[in-house]
């Protein structure tokens, strides 16, 4: 169904053994709420990449690296409910500055697209809007940890708090879910406007998409911006764009 530019790129970079190389890489962020269906469409999109055969890596915040992991396996353990907010903010952003040093940089700089599981703007919505941290803290960090490393693309799938806890909550054996699952509705309201809020506020960069419409059809919608991602960096790899 998607064509076009697919195999463009082997006439920037050669095909190597894990797959198709640009100039330079990609980095496509997928967020939202709890039970939103992110992390499906993550590992559908990886493999309609695949398929491409461009070079193409999955990873996911918190975590990516051991040291991210060991941090993620901290935050979403509900043994620790009493974890001080400021607390939370750093350990991630600790891990976020681990997974930029061991595989984002490095991916992008080799020409390789990344699919991240959340990412810098996961922390405005549940630290910012969710804990009420005052933004300019969460702004600041921002620019210390990125150094202008920013997605290329973020897709934001939206969901009603009360459907998407009930969603992420089938999911696990125990029924009550990790640490942030387990915080109050109004919480995850909060959350959730965050995630519009930003969504409304950089819309040339991200894009939102109701998770009330079939799985298929949402990776149809995921696949039809990321093609056309993909359109917009063949052209400006070619210099037929300009972008200031």
């Amino acid at each position: 169904m998607f064509h076009g530019f697919s195999n463009i790129f082997f006439g920037i970079n050669p095909q190597n053994k894990f797959g198709i190389l640009m100039k330079n890489g990609l980095l496509i962020t997928l967020e939202g709420p709890e039970g939103c269906g992110k992390t499906t469409q993550c590992k559908l999109l990886y493999d309609y990449l695949k398929q491409k055969k461009y070079s193409v890596i999955k990873t996911r915040e918190p975590g990516g690296t051991l040291l991210g992991e060991n941090i993620r396996n901290i935050l979403l353990n509900p043994d620790y409910k009493n974890i001080d907010i400021l607390c939370e903010l750093f350990l991630y952003n600790a891990a976020r500055a681990q997974l930029l040093k061991e595989i984002i940089k490095p991916s992008l700089k080799s020409g390789k697209i990344i699919i991240c599981d959340r990412f810098f703007d996961a922390t405005l919505a549940y630290q910012g809007y969710g804990r009420d941290i005052p933004k300019n803290i969460i702004y600041s960090l921002d620019k210390i940890i990125l150094r202008k490393i920013l997605p290329d693309l973020t897709i934001v799938f939206d969901i009603d708090p009360e459907d998407g806890l009930k969603r992420a909550l089938k999911t696990k054996d125990n029924k009550i879910g990790d640490r942030l699952e387990q915080e109050s509705l109004y919480f995850h309201q909060k959350v959730r406007e965050g995630y519009l809020s930003i969504a409304k506020s950089a819309p040339k960069r991200t894009k939102l998409i109701p998770s009330s419409q079939s799985i298929e059809k949402i990776h149809k919608i995921v696949c039809t911006y990321v093609e056309k991602l993909l359109a917009k960096k063949v052209k400006e790899e070619f210099g037929l764009i300009n972008e200031n």
